[in-house]
């Protein structure tokens, strides 16, 4: 075996006259570069350390201040009020120990750090309560106050030069616990459109009770977590809404991530995945060492970066009540599955990553291998699909010991999962149903061929399409995003490909083949297996699922009406919801919370009484347009200022969520808080943000754009749907929903959209003049509005 032989570092023979040793030149290089690469990291990672530990000053500015405190020694004065004095004269007396001159100087060096640090504590607390202001997000978009201004630019002159990934996290606030009389108001106006008199009647009562009995007492116990924790919400977020969840995360959790939608940088497959793992590489060093920027609202204010932390080398350990979040340091390798083997990849050699070209190498020889799967080996990864109590008994009783729980641990211990699929994907526009089938093989495959409980599942086609299935728990989209706008920029821009497809770079046949996992399942185990595998492809089969390319307008026509795309697209799921539907539902829109430290996301209500009003008169053949678009308005303000309330820490289901955690804590029973938290969400949404635009000129490479990613359907008899905003003129909606409900049809769904789309932006074309935005008469010619 090749591999063996390359893992003897030198050999050795007994003989009469002595030793005989035989050194291996090549290993004993390759352990001396392995050895340079790690301090090199380890010193790295502590200058980056001390950089952000120091933040918003910076090493120099010590020196500075040391040398002032040492300046003032030879023109005698004293600028620390007699502290250099007293701290020198607590310092030994003795001839021996230390002369008078080295005691003054070692005392204003103290001083100097002490003061030095003082001023850091104080930059870090200023520039905390700059933070804590969010008025200016509340301002009309282009319309800056003067005073919005003026704290911009103590922000800026605060936040220091070149921030690290990590700089800004001590100066971010914490997450402010709302008033629960606050709560219970907004709470009241969001339901109030989707009750009858009789139920807004009886929710009024649940309400009132709660806010004078219990209420108060959660709240105390809410605030004290709120002093003593970094978030308040956070933790229990993971743990409760994720990580508690007995059902299977496949389809009901896990959410996916789709490659660029025009362009496939080549067709031969082990290429294309040598450059993306490379790159994703690149992302993971730079991450370790912490040396991404930061991302900034408006250029300025700090987003928190801890979920971050965990996006590679970890995995979600199944559990019997809960499972875990198991996060390792300094993975070294990668698992491949393909045609049911799996395969471990070394990522480094000689202490440096494999190149493009050498991963291109190794994982063609996956797909040349032709051997067969072992018994139970082919549906194994079923395990991590089906329901996490039998995938916990079942890890804990075949995979303890011997060749399973070596195995398992490459799989678990990996810095990613890679898939080698067999057929190939991605979006045809000869097909109509190219993006459909797409979406439904990145959120659940064939239930056997993605370890879902990774943190990411990076899925590679026989057409060089690529996508990412992504475990929830542990973060957010935006942050999964945030890599693959990095890696899609590096793979096309920076890495690319020779003219025959292949990686760029020599080929190198010296390394050492992947290693086949090993595995031996007794028939009981490949029973549950099994069972696994067919709960899972019951829900996969349900899903319906509908891709749906939006092109005739795009953000930049919706910013010419002078209106948020975000409350723009949102109205117009509110009006396809009632059109397909004939009522109004529940709504749920993601937003996030990242202005604050450990944020993640918290809930817009957007079926609102504004919009409510508005789809109406949509409907309605005695409104006029005029009419109608003064309602849109409304209804836009209104979504923009519930968005902007639930980014600034008052929103309205985090705290009713954390409060119910409370109670169930103390014993204390809430009936309004469990009708609550127990109301279904039949129309989910999300949108994908676009967050590094400055990787890809979108102008000079306009088929350069991604498609964004979606998730299942959250409610039986309800639909889920995604959707990012791309460049100027695409908007693309990824819509989920289920076979089994009679009710729901992802594909009709779609179509409403597109119409409710054209039917507002209609509202605004040149013909419908005289219109009245908010109490001001507006003349609109050529689309665009003039007061």
């Amino acid at each position: 075996m090749a591999e063996a032989h390359q893992a003897v570092g030198f050999q050795f023979t007994v003989r009469p006259d002595g030793v005989d040793i035989k050194l291996s030149q090549e290993v004993i290089k390759n352990i001396y570069h392995s050895g340079v690469t790690a301090w090199k990291k380890k010193a790295i990672q502590f200058k980056n350390g001390v950089l952000t530990g120091v933040y918003p000053a910076s090493p120099s500015s010590w020196l500075i201040v040391v040398i002032a405190m040492m300046s003032s020694l030879y023109i005698h004065i004293d600028p620390s009020l007699g502290m250099i004095d007293a701290i020198k004269d607590n310092l030994p007396h003795s001839r021996d120990c230390m002369s008078v001159q080295t005691r003054a100087v070692l005392s204003s060096v103290l001083f100097a750090t002490g003061l030095w640090l003082f001023l850091i504590y104080l930059l870090r607390y200023a520039l905390k309560a700059l933070l804590s202001y969010h008025g200016w997000i509340f301002e009309s978009h282009g319309k800056m106050s003067t005073s919005t201004r003026v704290w911009l630019s103590l922000v800026k002159m605060l936040s220091g030069r070149r921030p690290l990934l990590y700089s800004f996290q001590a100066s971010l606030p914490r997450l402010p616990v709302p008033s629960v009389k606050d709560t219970i108001h907004r709470y009241l106006k969001s339901v109030r459109p989707l009750l009858d008199n009789e139920q807004y009647n009886q929710m009024e009562i649940l309400a009132y009770d709660f806010k004078n009995s219990i209420a108060a007492q959660l709240q105390r116990y809410l605030i004290l977590k709120s002093w003593w924790a970094t978030n308040y919400v956070s933790d229990w977020w993971e743990e409760y809404i994720y990580l508690r969840g007995r059902g299977p995360i496949m389809v009901n959790s896990n959410f996916y991530v789709m490659d660029l939608l025009y362009i496939t940088p080549t067709h031969r497959q082990a290429a294309r995945v040598g450059n993306v793992v490379h790159a994703m590489l690149q992302y993971r060093r730079k991450l370790e060492r912490g040396e991404h920027a930061p991302l900034r609202a408006l250029g300025t204010v700090p987003m928190c970066s801890t979920q971050m932390e965990r996006m590679f080398n970890t995995t979600r350990i199944p559990g019997i009540e809960t499972d875990i979040v198991q996060h390792l340091t300094d993975r070294k390798h990668l698992v491949v599955y393909h045609k049911g083997r799996f395969f471990q990849v070394w990522l480094y050699t000689g202490g440096r990553h494999l190149l493009p070209s050498e991963l291109e190498t190794q994982f063609q020889r996956i797909l040349n291998d032709t051997s067969e799967p072992q018994p139970g080996e082919l549906k194994l990864a079923a395990l991590t699909a089906g329901n996490r109590v039998p995938w916990a008994r079942a890890r804990v009783k075949y995979f303890s010991q011997g060749v399973n729980k070596v195995s398992l641990d490459a799989i678990e211990s990996a810095a990613l999962f890679l898939t080698l699929d067999d057929e190939p994907q991605g979006y045809d526009p000869t097909k109509t149903n190219s993006l459909d089938t797409y979406a439904k093989s990145l959120l659940h495959g064939k239930c056997y061929d993605r370890w879902f409980d990774k943190s990411v599942t990076l899925i590679s086609y026989t057409n060089g399409k690529m996508g990412i299935n992504a475990e929830h728990s542990w973060a957010d989209a935006p942050i999964v995003g945030h890599m693959w706008e990095y890696v899609l920029a590096t793979d096309c821009f920076h890495l690319g490909y020779t003219e025959e497809g292949h990686c760029k770079g020599d080929v190198n046949k010296g390394l050492p083949q992947p290693t086949r996992l090993q595995w031996k399942f007794p028939a009981e185990c490949q029973e549950i297996i099994e069972s696994s595998y067919l709960l899972a492809k019951q829900i996969a089969d349900d899903v319906d699922f509908h891709g749906c390319l939006f092109t005739e307008f795009g953000k930049g026509l919706i910013k010419k009406c002078r209106t948020s795309p975000d409350a723009f697209i949102q109205l117009a799921l509110q009006l396809a919801q009632f059109r397909d539907q004939g009522v109004f539902c529940l709504t749920y829109e993601s937003s996030m919370t990242r202005m604050f430290r450990d944020g993640r996301t918290e809930t817009v209500r957007s079926c609102t009484a504004e919009a409510v009003a508005f789809v109406r008169a949509m409907g309605d053949a005695g409104k006029t347009n005029a009419q109608r678009l003064g309602l849109f308005w409304k209804a836009a303000d209104k979504h923009q200022n519930m968005y902007r309330l639930a980014m600034t820490g008052s929103g309205i289901d985090r705290h009713l969520f954390c409060l119910y955690i409370v109670s169930k804590y103390l014993g204390a029973d809430s009936p309004f808080l469990k009708k609550v938290l127990s109301e279904p969400w039949k129309l989910s949404t999300s949108q994908t943000p676009q967050q590094q635009l400055s990787l890809v000129d979108i102008n000079k490479f306009p088929k350069y754009v991604g498609a964004g990613g979606g998730f299942g359907p959250v409610a039986d008899d309800g639909y889920g749907v995604s959707y990012i905003i791309v460049g100027e003129n695409l908007i693309t909606f990824h819509i989920s929903s289920k076979f089994s409900c009679p009710d729901t049809d992802s594909y009709r769904f779609g179509q409403h959209i597109q119409k409710a789309m054209l039917d507002i932006q209609a509202l605004f074309k040149p013909e419908n003049d005289k219109i009245v935005e908010h109490g001001k008469h507006v003349h609109l010619e050529n689309g665009k509005k003039h007061i």
